[in-house]
C-alpha cells in the first residue's frame, strides 16, 4: 500500500504503519476480541482509545490514528501537571469497560497472568502508550486481557509517577505523587491498602516475564538490560513502600 509511514517508539513496534488517518498493525488471534472491546468503549462514550476499523487487504488490523505525541520520554514533563488527568482517564476506562461482555469465543493475548478477572484490563498503561493531543488516548491494546483495576493501576503508577530506581527519573516526591494519582482515580481505603504491596509485585512480574522468554522481541529486551531495570525498580519500590499512601 502506498503512503505508508512507519511508526516507531516503544519497544515493540515492528510492522506498525500510518496510512492517512489510520494505523495498520499486525493482527493476531486476539484481534477480534480486542476490536470488540474497543467498539464497546466507543459505544459507551469513552474516547481515550482508538476506534477499530476492521482488517485490511494485507490482514492487518486497522485503527483510527490518534493525533498528538507519545508522552515518553520527550514529553514526560506533561506529567508534572497531568498526573491527575491520567488517573481520571484510567478510571474512566475502567468504569467504561465494566459493562463489557466479551464474545464467547474471545481469545486474549495473556503475557503475564493477572491477579484476578474483575475487568478486561489494558495491562500496559504507561507513558510510552499515551498519545497527548487535544485528547489523550491510550494505544497498543493488543495485550488487553482479564485482570483487575488495581493490577492496571499498579502498572500505571510505576510509569507515570515514575517509581524508578534510576537517578535520572527517581523522584523525592514519589509518595506524594502516588497519593495524587490515588485521589484522582478515586481509590477507597481498602483499595489503597491492597495497592501498596501490589506495586512491587506488579513491577517484578515484568522482570520475571522477560527472564523466562525464549522468543523475540522479549529475548532482545532481556539482552538489552530491560529485565535488570524492572528488578531494580521493584527493589526500590520495596524500600520506599512504608512511605506510600500513609
Amino acid at each position: 500500500m502506498t503512503g505508508e509511514q512507519p511508526l516507531h517508539g516503544g519497544n515493540v513496534s515492528a510492522g506498525v504503519v500510518r496510512v492517512g488517518d489510520t494505523v495498520r498493525r499486525p493482527a493476531g488471534p486476539w484481534t477480534p476480541a480486542v476490536h470488540a472491546l474497543l467498539t464497546h468503549l466507543h459505544d459507551v462514550g469513552f474516547r481515550g482509545a482508538p476506534r477499530p476499523l476492521g482488517i485490511d487487504e494485507q490482514g492487518r488490523e486497522v485503527l483510527t490514528f490518534a493525533p498528538g505525541e507519545v508522552v515518553w520520554p520527550d514529553r514526560f514533563a506533561l506529567m508534572e501537571r497531568g498526573l491527575g488527568r491520567v488517573a481520571r482517564l484510567i478510571r474512566d476506562f475502567h468504569d467504561a469497560v465494566a459493562g463489557f461482555v466479551p464474545p464467547p469465543d474471545a481469545r486474549w493475548r495473556v503475557l503475564i497472568p493477572a491477579d484476578g478477572a474483575e475487568i478486561i484490563a489494558h495491562h500496559d498503561l504507561a507513558p510510552w502508550n499515551l498519545v497527548a493531543g487535544e485528547e489523550w488516548v491510550f494505544i497498543d491494546w493488543d495485550t488487553a486481557a482479564p485482570g483487575t483495576r488495581l493490577w492496571d493501576v499498579a502498572y500505571a503508577l510505576h510509569g507515570f509517577v515514575p517509581l524508578s530506581a534510576s537517578p535520572a527519573w527517581q523522584r523525592e516526591d514519589a509518595p506524594a505523587r502516588v497519593r495524587e494519582f490515588a485521589d484522582a482515580y478515586g481509590l477507597d481505603e481498602r483499595q489503597r491498602r491492597e495497592l501498596v504491596p501490589l506495586l512491587a509485585r506488579r513491577t517484578r512480574s515484568m522482570h520475571d516475564f522477560l527472564r523466562d522468554q525464549t522468543t523475540e522481541p522479549w529475548t532482545r529486551l532481556w539482552a538489552e538490560g530491560h529485565g535488570a531495570v524492572w528488578a531494580a525498580d521493584a527493589d526500590y519500590i520495596e524500600r520506599i513502600q512504608h512511605r506510600l499512601l500513609t
